[in-house]
């Protein structure tokens, strides 16, 4: 299963890196797209920290570098399900401000749009789904259940080997008090 494994992640890298690339080269050609997004979320960024950028091409870059590492080290399996979910984060506001089908007035855009937000829902999934890949290995929960589980029955073990002991002294106990002198 792992060379389909490896073939599916860059296959589905494959989008960010190329849309990463092409966006940090020129991302003067969605900032008139993204702004009323990214002037939305300027003020929360200032909050956060005065020192980021919230300019609307610094954040259409800083978005589009986070999905050409992210893209690269997810090809190449390298923390895949972290990377999985960093790449749905840039994701969303791709998504959001990118294709708001529901601005649309004109019906072929509206259309356009909406295969594009449908598009970038699909991807979504299918990062969490690789967020989600253990890679066949038993996952956390799993693993956790199993321990617990392994600890339970120690712990039975344990009282039931005391008890028996406890039952062995209290009739060595007895037999000696029986035995004179």
């Amino acid at each position: 299963m792992k060379p389909v494994r490896s073939l599916a992640r860059i296959m589905l890298s494959g989008i960010f890196l190329h849309s990463g690339y092409r966006n940090f080269m020129n991302p003067e050609r969605l900032a008139p797209t993204a702004k009323p997004t990214t002037d939305r979320v300027a003020p929360l960024l200032e909050s956060i920290n005065p020192r980021i950028p919230t300019d609307t091409v610094s954040l259409i870059r800083a978005n589009a570098a986070v999905q050409m590492g992210a893209g690269l080290m997810f090809a190449t399996g390298r923390l895949a399900r972290p990377t999985a979910l960093v790449l749905a984060g840039t994701l969303v506001p791709v998504t959001v401000a990118g294709h708001p089908f529901w601005n649309n007035d004109d019906p072929a855009a509206r259309v356009n749009n909406q295969v594009h937000f449908l598009k970038n829902l699909g991807l979504f999934g299918g990062l969490l789904l690789a967020a989600a890949d253990t890679g066949g290995r038993p996952g956390l929960r799993w693993r956790t259940g199993h321990r617990i589980g392994h600890s339970r029955r120690s712990v039975q073990r344990a009282v039931r080997t005391a008890r028996r002991e406890a039952r062995i002294a209290v009739r060595s106990a007895a037999t000696a008090r029986r035995i004179p002198g």
